[in-house]
């Protein structure tokens, strides 16, 4: 079998995140990465290939877009032969929804999920990205 590809997940919710890594992994053949911060998540996505980035707006160390930026320049330099960075899912609080439509303009921007997560939203925004579990 072929190595799964793997998710950085980064919202600062605990239940969020045990709820999206275990529906993710329970469905879609992959793994996740998961954590609170921001500034972690990076580290996290310099250290391994990531096949799909899903990330807060709001992380308590910096934005989720700011996130994305810096590793969409970074990740291309670190990890050889890859010439762009994956795409991105957007976790947002219903009153962040304003924001969506300047971030929904970004060629690698593949959704946005409303937080609390639903399971139905999440697999389907996830259907052209990662395959199905065997």
């Amino acid at each position: 079998m072929s190595e799964a590809p793997r998710v950085l997940l980064a919202v600062e919710s605990l239940p969020f995140r045990r709820v999206i890594r275990e529906a993710l992994t329970a469905f879609r053949h992959c793994e996740v990465d998961d954590t609170p911060s921001g500034e972690h998540a990076f580290e996290m996505g310099l250290q391994r290939r990531h096949a799909l980035y899903l990330f807060a707006l709001s992380l308590p160390d910096m934005r989720g877009e700011l996130l994305d930026r810096l590793l969409s320049k970074a990740g291309p330099l670190v990890h050889q032969g890859l010439h762009a960075a994956p795409p991105v899912i957007y976790l947002l609080k219903p009153e962040e929804a304003p924001q969506w439509q300047d971030l929904a303009r970004h060629a690698r921007v593949r959704g946005h999920l409303f937080l609390p997560p639903r399971l139905d939203q999440l697999m389907q925004a996830t259907a052209s990205l990662l395959p199905e579990q065997c």
